[in-house]
């Protein structure tokens, strides 16, 4: 039975991460923050939440910045909401904080007087939300474009990279919702409060080879 690693590293709420990847059939999920077991996963998944000045703060700590680095080149590794945002190389949030830097680009500010149509949006975007699939992706697999998926957040990622873009959201202005390079991908949105096509990417990612 192959094993999912729930990296843990003190942000996130995980147990509802584990029990979305179980329901799918995963495999063996564990929620841990020994970093051999890490290695030894055959997939990874790095959720969170809070503020990023926190979470990189922990991610150093542990040394998780480098472990990160080191399992999501060889093996499917899927980011999630704040630890999406910590793969970036930079986040607007807390004056500005220093990320992993694994997708080049920033976190932004939605900023607090945010409008579209004359109509003012609230900060965070919370909620249901379409994603647009960009590139036709193995986690896609299922999941019909223009999806809905279910966000929290009150910064953004602006990519780097378009190609890296595979999922787009529009908030007030448009931002990428799911990137992807090699092994790694990464969403803003929740797969694990998203019912059916949120569970359908979790057992996408579940039976991912990696490749793209």
């Amino acid at each position: 039975m192959q094993t999912v690693a729930v990296i843990d590293y003190g942000m996130g709420n995980l147990h509802s991460v584990a029990k979305a990847l179980e329901h799918v059939g995963a495999g063996k999920v564990l929620i841990t923050s020994d970093a051999n077991v890490i290695r030894e996963a055959d997939r990874v998944v790095f959720p969170g939440v809070g503020a990023i000045r926190d979470c990189m703060a922990e991610i150093r700590r542990l040394g998780f910045d480098s472990l990160v680095r080191e399992v999501s080149q060889d093996r499917p590794f899927l980011g999630i909401c704040v630890g999406m945002q910590a793969l970036l190389d930079s986040s607007e949030e807390n004056d500005g904080v220093d990320c992993i830097g694994l997708f080049p680009g920033q976190v932004k500010f939605f900023g607090k007087d945010l409008h579209e149509d004359g109509a003012h949006l609230k900060v965070p975007h919370m909620g249901w939300n379409e994603v647009r699939q960009c590139v036709d992706h193995p986690l896609w697999h299922e999941v019909p474009d223009m999806a809905r998926f279910y966000f929290v957040h009150s910064y953004y990622i602006a990519a780097g990279l378009p190609e890296q873009v595979v999922g787009g959201g529009h908030y007030g202005v448009d931002f990428a919702a799911a990137l992807a390079d090699g092994s790694r991908f990464a969403v803003q949105f929740h797969p694990e409060k998203s019912h059916t096509h949120g569970l359908q990417l979790l057992q996408n990612f579940a039976a991912w080879d990696g490749r793209w």
